[in-house]
């Protein structure tokens, strides 16, 4: 597979997922250019995506490619530090295509009218003395904590997967979470409509939501629906389950509880979009329901087994989750991998036969689901 794709977020002060950094893995500049616009089509359109480009040196063809207007390009620092570096900076910059500056740490010079919106700093060091280039984030976190200590000492932000490595404290979820749990309990056991119309009308902040959306544009329906019963009917048990897990993910109370459900979302339409090929439409559901349920442990701060417990998911979903095995394992292997394991990215897609194309297409199309899914 010549050209992989990568990507971690982009972090703010507030905890939330601002921007992505899509990490292209190749051989030549050519290659990355052609992977590139072969998914085109696919770019996310909305949240603003940092460009980093890995695995071989960057030239001048960087300038000829047809960027959109939503990329920065990662530019870095040792790189900067040559004049062919400078000039295709400037070339950039003359084109008004945002630049980010990458690999700064202690004793890294910057040179002087390189306009930067980012710079990617060593969390080790002060950002107040690389002023020059741009707002200043976080790199090489190693938690929640060290987030904390570099948002103290004047970062911006961060981008990295530093907020996955916390663990569950093993409490009970809170009760909006267990609220839905029940509801969606119901839906996995196939309960009767009546029951299920009853736990609706017990939580007020579910029952109004599932209206809302039942009645949202994005379903497009003609005649307002005014009952439980009716939105149940008219969006199926299975549409209504993918919906209820959603809602659980969104339902949590973490401090980061944004960034965490965009990644859960993430990887669930992620791992969807790859089992098209593989599965029907239930198992592809069920393959949503897989990718963003492995962060579930970190969103309600329970015990993984102990949430499942309560739940009665399909066998493949909890054989994935818990032991990864099963038809659903490879998926979500491949989904973790794609957040930072270049080398296992391969080694997955080999095993699944997925092209390296497919893959970052889906990579694109996770992304920009998740952001869009961050405002239902």
């Amino acid at each position: 597979m010549s050209v992989l794709f990568t990507h971690e977020p982009v972090v703010n002060k507030s905890r939330s997922i601002t921007a992505n950094r899509l990490i292209v893995h190749g051989a030549s500049m050519d290659d990355a250019c052609t992977a590139l616009e072969a998914v085109a089509d696919d770019w996310p359109a909305k949240n603003t995506i940092i460009l980093s480009l890995k695995g071989f040196p960057l030239d001048a063809t960087l300038a000829e490619w047809g960027l959109t207007e939503n990329i920065l390009i990662d530019l870095p620092a040792s790189f900067l530090a040559r004049p062919e570096g400078v000039q295709l900076a400037r070339k950039l910059a003359e084109r008004r295509t945002g630049l980010c500056i990458s690999g700064i740490s202690a004793g890294t010079a910057l040179p002087d009218g390189i306009p930067s919106r980012f710079g990617l700093i060593d969390a080790r060091v002060s950002p107040t003395a690389f002023s020059k280039a741009g707002l200043p984030l976080a790199v090489g976190l190693d938690d929640v904590a060290s987030f904390k200590l570099a948002m103290d000492a004047g970062f911006s932000g961060a981008t990295g997967w530093f907020f996955l490595h916390n663990k569950p404290q093993g409490k009970q979820p809170e009760p909006a979470s267990a609220n839905i749990l029940h509801i969606l309990r119901l839906i996995m056991d196939e309960a009767d409509i009546s029951e299920i119309e009853q736990a609706l009308k017990r939580d007020i902040s579910v029952s109004y939501s599932l209206l809302r959306y039942v009645n949202s544009a994005a379903l497009g329906l003609s005649v307002e629906i005014q009952s439980f019963r009716q939105a149940v009917t008219m969006l199926g048990y299975k549409q209504l389950r993918k919906w209820l897990s959603l809602m659980l993910i969104k339902s949590s109370k973490n401090p980061e509880s944004q960034a965490l459900m965009q990644a859960a979302i993430t990887r669930g339409r992620l791992m969807e979009v790859l089992g098209q090929e593989y599965f029907d439409k239930r198992e592809c559901d069920n393959l949503f329901i897989a990718g963003a349920f492995s962060l579930l442990d970190l969103l309600l701060e329970t015990e993984l087994a102990a949430l499942l417990d309560n739940m009665h998911l399909p066998d493949p979903i909890a054989d994935a989750l818990l032991r990864r095995e099963g038809a659903y394992a490879p998926f979500l292997n491949l989904a973790i991998a794609s957040e930072n394991d270049p080398a296992q990215i391969a080694n997955h897609a080999l095993e699944l036969g997925v092209t390296s194309k497919a893959l970052n297409r889906a990579v694109l199309t996770a992304l920009a689901y998740a952001e869009e899914m961050r405002a239902v």
